[in-house]
């Protein structure tokens, strides 16, 4: 069963990862299969809770594009650099496909071969010579095998033309002779007598007992072909083995974890068909087709907490969403096919969860109990957020009496360990919970921290600033703050960059509004902040 990935925004908070790693519980416990995954680096006080309840942080994932592995390529198509040039040219027909990577006995990747390189061996290649095994001999002759010493068979191809006397005087036959004989004995005894490689006989003839005997002794191999000895000849030379024809550097490989449409264009420009498709361990899976790259198999994935693509994974458009749990305004994300939607205004994702399970009947485990109670805890502040509802508290309650926690005194535990900046950089601080908006095509960037020691932010207010104010020039924001939300007061300061002090005052009606300006009560950037700032914007 295909998996299906689920995950919260970019900036993955409490209620983000917890709710990944409960929802996808939940689905496997209905017979799905499905995986938890983050979208960075998860803060301190998440980590605190995935230690507390004994979690391990889920997968990171960087995005959900479409790569070489989503699409139907053909798997197995290779050749052994010990197959012959022969059983090469045959695959090629077969497949109908003219380029053929070639692997090792482990599968490593060492290159590969073109119909054109069979095509060049049998107009310009070293047709005297041989290096193949004796099986490969047996298949290409279609042969039969009389005596077999060597499983690996080389030396100089040798087709007599003269006269038995003359041949004798004048070619010398030794180990490293290849020779391709009729019903001429006189030169068979000469052969074996010098212990050639291999005689190999046309037109199906038979060797004299006592030569048989004498090759038998001398370890001389003997095959038999139906066919002649210019046909015999042109295959011999067919049977030497493939690697000697391989090509790498003019062969461009790709992996199966390259991205598809990266992979297109490189074909576009190159214009070559086929790619061999390797793993990260250079072993060869397949070959990858330019013209088949339509039979694509997106990823399945879940947003949970989130609904905005701006908040969402890299790719997502060449994904295949098939469900949506959050409890934020809807945003922009699009999809080709209807799916399960699930939004409800409360104040967490966990709470949505919470009913989910009920109405599943599945049963929730002290584990899990915990974490949906830390999300409901880190998104309601502790229920003091305007956005809390009677259902977040009565799940609240129910969770902690299922986790066995008292999670007013568990609550003060995870925001004190959440809150420390110590050891962070500015920027750091700025990111920990950090979204962006779009708003009539206007960039607003907000991020908040919720903490028990605002000193510790207010002490380097200048600092932070100027962050700010380097934020929104770089990187194009009409406006960017940092709320910081005082746990203890209920209220939150801003600090903002310095060019959108209109903004902040528009907005939240402060007539020249001045930095580290305290809104008592203001706690929910879902419900109080951005909201006001949306309309502010909206009727600029």
């Amino acid at each position: 069963m295909e998996k299906t990935l689920i995950f919260g925004h970019q900036k993955p908070d409490t209620d983000a990862v917890t709710a990944a790693i409960v929802l996808s519980y939940l689905k496997n416990q209905l017979g799905e299969n499905t995986e938890p995954r983050v979208l960075g680096d998860i803060n301190k006080e998440t980590k605190f809770v995935l230690n507390h309840f004994g979690f391990e942080i889920p997968k990171y994932l960087n995005d959900v594009r479409l790569q070489i592995k989503d699409v139907d390529y053909i798997n197995d198509c290779f050749l052994h650099e010990t197959d012959s040039i022969f059983k090469g040219y045959n695959y090629m027909n077969e497949t109908k496909i003219g380029t053929i990577p070639v692997i090792s006995e482990n599968k490593d990747y060492l290159g590969a071969v073109s119909m054109k390189d069979v095509a060049g061996n049998l107009i310009s290649g070293n047709l005297g010579q041989i290096n193949t095994s004796y099986d490969n001999l047996l298949e290409a002759l279609q042969a039969e095998e009389i005596l077999r010493f060597d499983k690996e068979i080389t030396g100089e191809i040798i087709v007599p033309s003269y006269r038995s006397t003359t041949f004798k005087e004048l070619i010398k036959i030794d180990e490293n002779s290849v020779l391709i004989v009729g019903d001429r004995h006189s030169i068979i005894e000469y052969a074996v007598n010098n212990k050639a490689s291999i005689i190999i006989l046309t037109n199906n003839v038979e060797m004299k007992p006592e030569h048989l005997e004498i090759a038998r002794k001398n370890k001389v191999d003997v095959i038999r072909t139906k066919y002649d000895g210019i046909t015999t000849a042109n295959l011999v030379v067919l049977s030497n083995y493939i690697k000697d024809k391989v090509k790498k550097e003019e062969i461009i490989a790709v992996n199966e974890n390259d991205s598809l449409y990266d992979v297109l264009e490189l074909a576009n420009k190159k214009k070559f068909s086929n790619y061999p498709v390797l793993d990260n361990n250079g072993k060869c899976l397949g070959i990858f087709k330019a013209n088949i790259s339509d039979n694509k198999h997106p990823k399945k994935v879940i947003l949970v907490d989130h609904n905005e693509k701006e908040q969402s994974v890299i790719g997502l458009d060449e994904a295949e969403i098939v469900e949506i749990v959050d409890h934020h305004k809807i945003g922009n994300i699009g999809t080709s096919m209807p799916i399960n939607f699930r939004n409800m205004p409360l104040g967490c994702t966990e709470t949505i969860l919470y009913l989910m399970y009920k109405e599943n009947n599945v049963d929730i485990p002290k584990d899990i109990a915990g974490l949906m109670l830390s999300g409901i805890i880190s998104d309601t502040l502790l229920l003091s957020s305007p956005t809390t509802t009677e259902t977040d508290k009565k799940a609240l309650k129910d969770l902690a009496r299922i986790a066995e926690v008292d999670y007013e005194k568990y609550g003060m535990e995870m925001f004190k360990a959440g809150s420390s900046i110590e050891g962070m950089s500015i920027n750091e601080v700025i990111h920990i919970d950090f979204k962006n908006f779009i708003i009539d095509n206007q960039k607003l960037g907000i991020g908040q921290i919720s903490t028990m020691s605002t000193e510790e932010i207010m002490s380097k207010q200048d600092e932070f600033i100027e962050t700010l104010n380097d934020i929104a020039r770089n990187e194009d924001y009409t406006a960017v703050a940092l709320f910081v939300t005082d746990i203890l007061k209920n209220g939150s300061y801003v600090l903002f960059n310095e060019d959108s002090k209109e903004v902040f005052s528009g907005s939240f009606n402060v007539e020249n509004i001045e930095e580290a300006h305290f809104f008592d009560g203001l706690v929910s950037r879902k419900k109080q902040m951005v909201p006001k700032i949306m309309n502010y914007l909206d009727n600029k």
